[in-house]
């Protein structure tokens, strides 16, 4: 993958992580792939394509309130994305329930976002 490529994914998912903290979910999914695997970290296992995507955020908005801000990409050698990300989730009433990094992997194919997965 070149530099322009690369350079290409980060703005992708830099605009994925700013549409997902203004809960703009149909911006969101201009920039996956209709059958998206998107790891349901707060539910487990994936939702798969635009309209589980869609249901799993909203569900997990009436729940908990999340931003998520990268920090740093790296590509990795199997060409997958890695972002680092600072994650601050809060409960409705607007207690902290998590605060730190994570890592989101990102697969991402002719500009669109096909897969992510968490690293713990």
């Amino acid at each position: 993958m070149d530099q322009k490529d690369i350079n290409e994914n980060q703005e992708l998912i830099k605009h994925a992580y700013t549409a997902f903290n203004a809960r703009d979910i149909d911006s969101i999914l201009q920039v996956m792939h209709p059958e998206v695997k998107w790891l349901r970290a707060w539910e487990g296992d994936y939702a798969h394509g635009h309209a589980e995507v869609r249901a799993y955020w909203q569900r997990q908005w009436t729940e908990i309130n999340p931003k998520v801000t990268p920090v740093g990409f790296r590509e990795r050698e199997n060409g997958t994305l890695e972002a680092d990300v600072d994650q601050l989730v809060k409960g409705l009433a607007g207690n902290t329930l998590f605060e730190g990094k994570v890592k989101h992997l990102y697969t991402i194919s002719n500009g669109l976002i096909q897969q992510m997965n968490i690293e713990k």
